[in-house]
């Protein structure tokens, strides 16, 4: 395979890797935004796609994130593999912070935020479904009107970053175009030229 590395990376080197980015966050995300703009169709697949990837990760049904995202990309004429990088914005890093949101905001809705319960310092997916009238409700019930949320936030973003990129992207190669068109002129004026010359 092309750019292989010659020694495979141990599985703990690969792990963290896949948990924390090896360069930078920020370098990671101006990748996803390259790799985005990239997939060959419109703005608004692209940003469907992408929306309804991260919207999915709001809910608890982990395990079903990229089918769930692609069956809501289907519906909404999204792309698929926009829809598979958008469920990377539920990851190890932001599923305690999204759960607890929902958890809370889903008591609130179903009226009983006068009672006070916190989610486990140590929750698994295992908890959350062993306890599905205290948590998975809630959470489900939560996750419904952030999901919504979610989707306008990203589908908005992305089509704004998605449309820049494509439209740049055109004037470099309109204006590639035009050097090489000028470049073949020119090639064409000094041969015809030199034939005068003979």
């Amino acid at each position: 395979m092309l750019f292989r590395p010659r020694s495979p990376l141990p599985f703990l080197r690969r792990l963290r890797v896949a948990i924390w980015p090896r360069r930078s966050w920020k370098r990671s995300a101006r990748y996803v935004g390259h790799r985005l703009g990239r997939i060959p169709s419109t703005p608004y697949s692209i940003a469907a796609g992408f929306a309804s990837g991260a919207a999915i990760s709001f809910t608890p049904l982990l395990g079903l994130h990229f089918l769930g995202g692609g069956l809501i990309a289907l519906i909404l004429r999204g792309n698929l593999l926009a829809s598979a990088i958008g469920t990377v914005i539920g990851n190890p890093w932001t599923f305690p912070f999204i759960w607890a949101w929902t958890f809370s905001l889903g008591r609130w809705i179903l009226g009983h935020a006068d009672m006070i319960e916190t989610l486990p310092q140590h929750i698994s997916m295992n908890y959350i479904f062993d306890h599905p009238s205290q948590v998975l409700l809630p959470m489900m019930v939560g996750s419904i009107p952030t999901a919504l949320l979610v989707w306008l936030f990203f589908f908005w973003s992305v089509h704004r970053l998605v449309q820049g990129y494509q439209k740049a992207r055109r004037m470099r190669l309109e204006r590639a175009q035009k050097r090489l068109a000028k470049a073949q002129q020119a090639g064409k004026n000094t041969g015809n030229e030199m034939g005068k010359t003979e």
